[in-house]
């Protein structure tokens, strides 16, 4: 297949992804589904998606076109001759000032560049939109102009360039051009400019970043498919939080009648950032083209960040870093204990639900281990008369019609008289992950051994980031806890 055959299909491919993004809302939308409709909802969101065919196919094809400008180059092609830029080396610079320029102006520029550069590094459609709505943000919490400015000063030429040579420059002083060396002077001034305490080091340029794009939450933490995740742009989320608004009748006919005082009690919560950092050894062959190298890199920066979070958003008891476990555990009035000291029954887990708040149950989910879940299954089908399905044959996929996750960091079945949690269920809505946006890498080059010193032939990335959890409103969850008695 020659380059315009490849430009064709990419062109294509595009064309196809659009059509079936726009089915996608369109059945998304609607009130009510004919079987076949849902039939093709099912299809279009499975495993075996279109949409993620599509996705292969043009990653495959992105790679070949890649390699074919290459060849190209080393074969030395005549200047002038109309090759068609490769998708890393389209440049992105405008005219906009990024230091300087006018939020508004900065929002444009970077949203144009996020339309041209997203499949540079394959972001996902929901992706893109998450980076898009930050872009659009302006509150008290995310002042989208200072993501877009980090936008347009990483997302170009220039600095990727000499963000590739600075963290694989294996135990040499990098090289940079005189442009190269420019860019990385404009991202520390912006850095310097936005009062952002993580000083030294590199920028991870922001369509890779895991603080503002974070990729396999879904699959490694699964309380990040739940939880409220909020990217921010200060070090402290502020929101504003109630148990419910009050309403009341006032008289058949209330006319000229003083309405009475039914004001709801607001909260006024606050989420800090802690700083997380993190070593990532590595020993693997960074891609020469600028995709492959962020494919590469966004995977191994995901890879302990997202472990981090999985266990601490569960258990995490540092400050500002406050897993649902351990920020439950210390109110009493959201805790329910079992009948039997170190036993699960049915009836427990019934009574857990029961003291869960009405308005919480319909967007509840259940949270356990492992080892909880197997005492659940353990209970057979019939328990209580609790159960639709035989646990024994099929598991836990649900308790009272709400989806059950579990995790190897939840804590694990008590035992005997032993204090612990055992599980939880609520709207996780009321769970909040604040992430400052921006993780910053700084190589080393060379890691040696413990016994002798001596280099190991591997080298490392230090990163570093600020995020932080908490539960947000307690009175949105049911803990349910080992009786010590």
């Amino acid at each position: 297949m020659g380059r315009e055959q490849i430009l064709q299909r990419l062109r294509e491919i595009r064309e196809e992804a659009v059509a079936l993004r726009d089915e996608l809302r369109s059945l998304s939308e609607a009130d009510e589904l004919t079987d076949e409709q849902r039939a093709r909802f099912e299809e279009l969101v499975g495993d075996e998606s279109p949409i993620d065919a599509l996705e292969r196919e043009r990653a495959d094809l992105q790679r070949r076109l890649d390699v074919l400008e290459r060849a190209e180059r080393l074969v030395g092609v005549e200047e002038g001759e109309d090759r068609g830029a490769p998708q890393y080396m389209r440049r992105t610079e405008t005219d906009v000032d990024p230091i300087r320029a006018t939020r508004r102006e900065v929002r444009d520029a970077a949203l144009a560049v996020l339309e041209r550069e997203a499949d540079t590094v394959g972001l996902a459609t929901r992706q893109g939109d998450q980076v898009d709505r930050l872009l659009r943000r302006f509150d008290e919490n995310v002042h989208g102009d200072e993501i877009a400015r980090r936008l347009l000063l990483t997302e170009n030429d220039d600095y990727r360039s000499a963000f590739m040579k600075a963290v694989t420059a294996f135990g040499r002083s990098p090289a940079f051009t005189p442009e190269e060396a420019a860019a990385l002077e404009r991202f520390e001034s912006f850095r310097a400019m936005s009062l952002n305490s993580t000083q030294g080091g590199y920028g991870v340029p922001v369509l890779i970043d895991p603080t503002i794009i974070l990729t396999s939450g879904a699959a490694d933490a699964p309380i990040l498919r739940i939880a409220r995740v909020e990217v921010i742009t200060t070090n402290e989320w502020k929101g504003v939080s109630s148990a419910g608004v009050s309403w009341s009748y006032d008289g058949a006919d209330a006319s000229g009648t003083e309405v009475s005082d039914d004001s709801p009690t607001l909260d006024q919560p606050t989420v800090g950032t802690n700083t997380a950092r993190g070593f990532i050894p590595y020993g693997i062959e960074i891609g020469q083209d600028y995709p492959s190298f962020a494919e590469e890199m966004m995977s191994l920066l995901n890879q302990g960040y997202v472990d981090l979070l999985a266990q601490n958003t569960l258990v995490g008891n540092t400050t500002n870093v406050i897993g649902i476990f351990t920020a439950l555990s210390t109110n009493t009035n959201v805790q329910t204990v079992v009948t039997t000291a170190g036993t699960l029954s049915g009836a427990d887990i019934l009574r857990t639900w029961k003291n869960l708040p009405e308005r919480y149950r319909s967007r509840a989910s259940w949270v356990m281990s492992v080892d909880v879940e197997n005492a659940i299954t353990a209970l057979g089908d019939d328990a209580d008369a609790f159960y639709t399905n035989n646990l024994a044959e099929f598991g836990v996929p649900g308790l009272r019609s709400r989806p059950v996750y579990t995790s190897d960091y939840a804590p694990a079945m008590a035992s005997g008289t032993a204090a612990g949690a055992i599980l939880v269920v609520g709207d996780f809505s009321n769970f909040l992950i604040a992430q400052r946006a921006g993780m910053t890498v700084e190589l080393v080059p060379h890691l040696f051994g413990v016994t002798t010193g001596r280099p190991v032939g591997q080298r490392g990335w230090f990163a570093w980031a600020r995020n932080g959890f908490d539960s947000i409103n307690d009175r949105g969850f049911q803990l349910l806890i080992n009786k010590t008695s």
